[in-house]
Formats: C-alpha cells, sequence, structure tokens
C-alpha cells in the first residue's frame, strides 16, 4: 500500500519547504525555538543547522524502516528514532561550542517535541523511499533555518546593533533592548508573518490577473 502513495521526485519536492509550506511562516510550527533563540543570528543557524540534521535523519531512518514499524507502534516508534538522534546532536553541540550549548540551552532536547520532525515522519516519510524523504527534508530544514535566521537578523540588528557579533551601525545606535527578549520575538515573527501574507495575496491577485486577462483574449 505504501508503495502507491510513493511521489516521485521532483524541484517542488525540495522547494515546498521553502515557500508553500514553510514550517515556520505557512504552517507555524517549532514556534518554541523560533521565538526562545533566534535574539542572535549565531543562536539561530546553530538551531536551524541542528533541527535538520535532527529531521534528515530521523525521517531517512523512518522511510528505510516503513515496511517493519507496525502500524500500532508508529508513533512511539517515531519519538524514539527522533529521541535518538536529538541525543546525537547535544553531544555534538556541547562537544564543538560549550557557549553555544550553553546560549541553545533546554532547546535542543526540546527539538523531540518539534511537530515539524514527526508531522514529517508521520505524513511523509512513512509513505515515501528514502532519496525523496531526504530531498522533502532537506526542503524543510532549509526552510526552517532560512525562517529561524529572518528572525535572528532582525533582532539581533535591532536589539545590539550588530550581525554576527559584527557592529553594523556604530556607536551612536541606541539598541531596541526589547529585540532580544521573548516579547521581541513576537514581534519580528508577526512583521515577518505580515510580509510573507502580502507576498502570497500579491502572487494570488497576479494569477487571477492573469486568468482573467487569458479569458477576455479566449473571447
Amino acid at each position: 500500500m505504501a508503495a502507491n502513495t510513493e511521489k516521485p521526485i521532483t524541484l517542488d519536492t525540495f522547494l515546498i519547504g521553502l515557500w508553500r509550506e514553510n514550517p515556520v511562516f505557512v504552517m507555524l510550527l517549532g514556534m518554541c525555538p523560533v521565538l526562545a533563540v533566534t535574539n542572535s543570528v549565531v543562536n539561530a543557524l546553530a538551531m536551524g543547522l541542528a533541527t535538520t540534521f535532527v529531521l534528515l535523519c530521523s525521517t531517512a531512518l523512518v522511510a528505510l524502516l516503513r515496511n517493519h514499524i507496525p502500524k500500532e507502534v508508529r508513533i512511539a516508534a517515531y519519538i524514539v528514532i527522533i529521541a535518538t538522534f536529538v541525543t546525537v546532536v547535544d553531544y555534538l553541540i556541547h562537544a564543538i561550542s560549550l557557549e553555544i550549548y550553553q546560549a541553545l540551552g533546554a532547546f535542543i532536547q526540546l527539538i523531540v517535541a518539534n511537530c515539524m520532525i514527526l508531522g514529517r515522519a508521520e505524513a511523509f516519510a512513512s509513505r515515501n523511499r528514502v532519496s525523496t524523504t531526504l530531498v522533502n527534508s532537506l526542503g524543510m530544514g532549509v526552510g526552517f533555518t532560512i525562517a529561524l535566521l529572518c528572525l535572528g537578523s532582525v533582532r539581533e540588528l535591532l536589539g545590539a546593533g550588530t550581525l554576527l557579533g559584527i557592529p553594523v551601525f556604530g556607536d551612536s545606535f541606541e539598541p531596541w533592548i526589547i529585540m532580544l527578549l521573548p516579547p521581541g520575538g513576537f514581534f519580528v515573527l508577526g512583521a515577518w508573518l505580515l510580509l510573507f501574507a502580502w507576498f502570497k495575496e500579491r502572487q494570488l491577485k497576479q494569477k487571477m490577473t492573469g486568468a482573467g486577462e487569458a479569458g477576455v483574449h479566449a473571447r
């Protein structure tokens, strides 16, 4: 039955996570790390890469074992698989950079509760082969990372006047400290969601205008 639902690899398999089903700006998944750790570009990038690593590894293993995992315990099995790779990435970050590890804190372990990863495992990896799953998961991971970087860059610029720790506005700039606090995450996320919605509405209007013009010419 799983073989009948498998999707071929297309460009849309990768791009769908960047725009139409972006985990943050469209599906609003993984909001805890999005709001909590995006007070700097470095933290946002580290969390994005860590989540992408777990997403790729866990969904690939789910796709590989999809015909061997009993349906009755599939969710529990997916969580065990995800938790295994979260443990791996937790130790990796701890070994690579203690500073980043302390900055991300408990949100590294909370990757296991990210609905985006469990949703990809259930909705896509359990129904498709490993190659297709890897392409789709990579697109989702890149889309998630880009969203985190969008928030992290704005919050760091306005909250500290720096980008990747490098001063941008000079000594005369007065930092907006609120941007480094949780409320700042809500403000910046709301602004990005408004911009994303505006782009989608504009795209829809262009399609409708194009369809209307085509109908007029056809007459």
